[in-house]
C-alpha cells in the first residue's frame, strides 16, 4: 500500500471511530451519506458507516456546494450527500458537499448575522449573509428583522449556516401577527401539499449520528398526548391528521413520482408556521406536510439546493 493510500486510511479510521449503522433500508439503496477522504479527477473516497467506498463520476455528475464546484474542489472531511445513478451505487449522478438548511423565525440581527430559532426546544440557528448571495436572498426575504420567518439553504462554514439561496418568499408579517387559520373540522388521511428537509446531524459528522443515516420525517401535526415533549406546532395550512411519532406515511414525489414509505420520527414545528406553495414543479396546494432527513429526501428525488417538492401524503398507519 502506498503512502498515500495509508493516510487515507488513517483518515477514515479517524472519521469513523467505533461508529456504525444499520445496511441502508430500500429508500437509501441510491443515497450516500459520508466525509470525503479523497477526490480525484474522475473519483472520490468517503469514509462511510460501511467502511471506506469509492463512487466514480461522470461529465453529467453535478457537485454542488453553496454552488456548482468541480469534483477536484471537493476537501478531505467535506460531509457529502450522494445520489447514486440507476446504473450502479458507484456512479455518482449528484453531490452535494456540506450542505445545510435554516429556517426558523428571526430573534435577533446584528449586521449581516441572524439568529434563528427552528422551534420545538431545538438549539438556535447562526445565519450568515454573504454579500455574494445576499441580494438573492433579500429579493424573497425583505425583512430581515426579529418576529420575521426565515428559510435558505446554504453550507455549514465555522459553525454557522451560510445562506446561498432561499426556499420561499418570506410572508409580510411577523409569525406573531399572521392571520388566524380556523381550526380544522375534517381530516383526509391523504393530502396534497409541500415536503422539505431538514438534517438531524446539524452539520455534525453524519456517522456520529445515526439518525442522519436512517429514512423518516418530522411532522407538523403531531399528537402531544404520544409524543415526548411538547410539539409547538400552530393550526397548520392543511388540513393534516393527527399522529404519534411510530406512524408511518406514504409520500409520492409528484415532480418525479418516486414513491416510498417513512416513519414519523421527529416534529416539524417551523411547517406549520409556513402557508407556502414549491415552485419545483408548478404549483399545488399550498402549506407544507413534513420535513424529510436529508437522505429520505435525496432518495425520494429531492434536489437539497432547491428545498422541496409538491408531494401527495397516505397515512399508511397510526400507531397509538
Amino acid at each position: 500500500m502506498t503512502d498515500s493510500g495509508r493516510e487515507r486510511r488513517r483518515f477514515t479510521s479517524t472519521v469513523l471511530g467505533a461508529a456504525a449503522a444499520p445496511e441502508p433500508t430500500p429508500i437509501h439503496q441510491r443515497v450516500v451519506r459520508g466525509v470525503v477522504v479523497d477526490a480525484t479527477r474522475y473519483m472520490f473516497c468517503l469514509a462511510t458507516p460501511r467502511g471506506e467506498e469509492r463512487f466514480l463520476y461522470e461529465n453529467s455528475t453535478t457537485f454542488w456546494r453553496g454552488g456548482e464546484i468541480l469534483a477536484t474542489e471537493l476537501r478531505p472531511g467535506d460531509d457529502v450527500v450522494i445520489r447514486c445513478s440507476q446504473d450502479g451505487r458507484l456512479i455518482a449522478e449528484r453531490v452535494w458537499a456540506r450542505v445545510a438548511r435554516a429556517t426558523g423565525v428571526i430573534v435577533e440581527r446584528e449586521g449581516d448575522t441572524l439568529t434563528l430559532d427552528p422551534g420545538h426546544g431545538r438549539p438556535r440557528t447562526t445565519v450568515v449573509l454573504p454579500y455574494r448571495t445576499s441580494g438573492r436572498i433579500t429579493v424573497r426575504h425583505p425583512r430581515l428583522e426579529p418576529g420575521y420567518l426565515f428559510d435558505a439553504v446554504g453550507i455549514w462554514e465555522d459553525g454557522a449556516v451560510w445562506a446561498a439561496r432561499p426556499v420561499t418568499t418570506q410572508p409580510p408579517h411577523p409569525l406573531d401577527a399572521s392571520p388566524r387559520r380556523p381550526p380544522v373540522r375534517e381530516y383526509s388521511t391523504t393530502v396534497e401539499g409541500i415536503v422539505s428537509w431538514y438534517d438531524p446531524a446539524r452539520g455534525r459528522s453524519s456517522h456520529l449520528d445515526p439518525r442522519a443515516q436512517a429514512p423518516g420525517a418530522a411532522y407538523p401535526a403531531l399528537d402531544r398526548s404520544g409524543h415526548e415533549g411538547r410539539c409547538d406546532r400552530r393550526t397548520s395550512c392543511l388540513p393534516l391528521p393527527l399522529l404519534s411519532t411510530g406512524a408511518t406515511l406514504s409520500l409520492r414525489n409528484d415532480c418525479t413520482r418516486d414513491t416510498a414509505v417513512v416513519p414519523v420520527i421527529d416534529c416539524a414545528a417551523s411547517d406549520s408556521w409556513f402557508c407556502d406553495l414549491c415552485p419545483a414543479c408548478g404549483t399545488r396546494a399550498a402549506g407544507r406536510i413534513a420535513s424529510l432527513t436529508m437522505t429520505s429526501f435525496v432518495a425520494l428525488g429531492g434536489l437539497l439546493e432547491v428545498g422541496c417538492f409538491n408531494a401527495t401524503m397516505t397515512v399508511a398507519n397510526q400507531e397509538g
